[in-house]
Parts: structure tokens; C-alpha cells; sequence
């Protein structure tokens, strides 16, 4: 059966003017739409719906049945229409998200503050890598927050932020005696990095590997507070990236950009073809509003010149 649903209410309002033109008046038709309207409802039944005379339309007893039937159907079908219409109207409640560490620390604070000004709560799980991934694909979260992921399958990706590798080391080291500092220097000296968790490790091993670099690495942490911590007490120099400077602040420890530049990517990423809730869109463009300003005007401009 191909029924529509306004035939379905315009036999409510015949069923309950029990008169064509009034119906019609009811509902804004004319006397001949709300006409074939019905022959064609119960054309597509088989059945008279209507007596007709010169002066009265008369349900028929398959008629009375549908329509009381009908009248509790299209009150249901109206609240749930009016509840999904709400949604795009709604501006306060929850919405969870997944970041990684480095971006919990220094995205993720002014992103909450900014939510919670306007009524909304932002629920963050602070989540390495590949847990903050795995918490988008199940659905766990609404979006994540997250470095470039290695496979993407299942997640629609926005870029939101580059940003630039940089040194820290102790502010008396050989390396930190300059400017810029060239990734092959950092052959010659132990290195402190994050660990294999870390949505970075894959693309500080890769550049490494592109400059030539065989590392020595001395130790491989979950958290870049634990490598500040091991790079103070002089157990080697780190590669990190540049928003982790965001979270330290120590006299005794200097950054110095590594060149050439190389950028990790930032990106929201949530289930492939699946829409987000209009609150959860509507954080989505906050968090990207707010790392669009976090990015330097001059891509290659990155202050290095204070303590980490």
C-alpha cells in the first residue's frame, strides 16, 4: 500500500466534520482535494471508508474503525515529530568527548569554560590515543579530539590545528645554545619520548626515520609532565609538541624549534555516516572555533624563545 499521510488526516477530518467542505475549511483544502484524497485512501485499502448522500458523509464501519484507531496514532506521531524537532532547538545539555592527553591539558579547558557559559556540559574523557578512537567508534563519546589517527577507517576526520615539533632541554644543554636546532643533532644525544600509546610517537619515529636519525631512546613515557619531569634531571632531551609546552612552565628547561618543521595535525573526528546530535554540532564548531585561534597567523612563527 502507498498511503500518505495526509490522506490519513484528511479522513480524520471528514470522520469528524462529516461534511467534505468543512473538512476541507479544517485543514486548508479544497472541497475536491479532500474529495479524491478519500476515494484514493480507500482505493489503496479496498474498502468504503464513507457513505455518501446529497447530505450527510457517514463513516462506514470500517471507517469508524480506522478512525479510532487513527486518532491515537497521529497524536503519537505528532509528539515524537515535536520532540525531534526540539533537538535542533536545543542549546543545553551533555555532550561527551574523547581527547588525548597533550590536547585534555591545552585545548580541552577553554573549550569546557566556553561550553559552560552558554548551559552546556562537556564530559571529557582524557584518554591516550588509541582509547580515545575506540571510545568514538563504540559510540561511548559523541566526538573525539585526537592527533591525526594512523587508520582512519570508520571516522569522518576535521582537521582543526597544526603545530610544530619542538626540543626541550635543559637550559644549560650544548642544544639549547642558539636558535633552531636540526633534527640530526638529535642523534648525538639521549632521547626522552613518549611512548607508543601517544597519537605522536608514530609521527616523531617517522620523522626521525626521514632525517636520518637513529634515536637513542632512554625512556618511553605515557604522559608528557612524566618527560618534562626526566628531562630536568638531565636523562635526555625531548621531541614534544608544541601545545605540550602549554602544561610546563620550568626556568630550567628551554624549547628550540626543530627544523626543518614538522607538523602533527589535529583533528575532531566521530562515527562515519553518522550525524551528530545538533548540541554535540554545536560543541564540534566550538572546539574548532577556539584551536582555529590557538594557530599562529605565520604557520612558521612559534615562540621558543622562553623556558618550557
Amino acid at each position: 500500500m502507498n498511503i500518505s499521510l495526509q490522506q490519513l488526516r484528511v479522513f480524520q477530518a471528514v470522520a469528524a466534520e462529516r461534511n467534505f467542505s468543512r473538512a476541507g475549511d479544517r485543514i486548508g483544502l479544497t472541497q475536491p482535494a479532500v474529495s479524491r484524497a478519500v476515494t484514493e485512501l480507500e482505493n489503496q485499502l479496498g474498502l468504503r471508508l464513507f457513505d455518501r448522500t446529497t447530505r450527510e458523509v457517514a463513516p462506514t464501519d470500517a471507517g469508524r474503525q480506522l478512525a479510532a484507531h487513527l486518532e491515537r496514532l497521529l497524536d503519537e506521531l505528532d509528539t515524537a515529530l515535536l520532540d525531534v524537532q526540539g533537538l535542533g532547538r536545543q542549546r543545553r545539555g551533555r555532550v561527551r568527548v574523547a581527547s588525548s592527553p597533550t590536547l585534555s591539558a591545552a585545548l580541552m579547558p577553554a573549550c569546557i569554560a566556553a561550553a559552560a557559559a552558554d548551559g552546556t556540559e562537556i564530559v571529557l574523557l582524557d584518554r591516550i590515543q588509541q582509547d580515545a578512537l575506540d571510545s568514538v567508534r563504540s559510540g561511548t563519546v559523541d566526538f573525539g579530539v585526537v592527533v591525526d589517527p594512523a587508520d582512519p577507517a570508520g571516522l569522518h576526520c576535521e582537521p582543526i590545528l597544526r603545530e610544530p615539533f619542538c626540543l626541550v632541554c635543559p637550559a644549560d644543554h650544548a642544544l639549547a645554545q642558539g636558535g633552531d636546532v636540526a633534527w640530526s643533532r638529535l642523534a648525538e644525544h639521549p632521547l626522552v619520548l613518549l611512548d607508543q600509546a601517544s597519537g605522536s610517537r608514530r609521527l616523531i619515529d617517522e620523522a626521525l626515520a626521514r632525517q636520518g636519525v637513529a634515536p637513542q631512546v632512554v625512556q618511553q613515557l605515557g604522559h608528557p609532565t612524566t618527560v618534562f619531569r626526566m628531562v630536568e634531571s638531565g636523562i635526555g632531551v625531548a621531541v614534544l609538541p608544541a601545545l605540550a609546552l602549554a602544561s610546563w612552565h620550568s626556568p630550567g628547561l628551554v624549547a628550540r624549534r626543530l627544523l626543518p618543521r614538522i607538523d602533527r595535525e589535529i583533528m575532531l573526528v566521530h562515527r562515519e555516516h553518522r550525524s551528530l546530535s545538533p548540541l554535540a554540532q554545536q560543541v564540534w564548531a566550538l572546539v574548532a572555533d577556539i584551536a582555529s585561534r590557538m594557530q599562529p597567523s605565520d604557520a612558521d612563527r612559534w615562540d621558543f624563545s622562553q623556558g618550557a
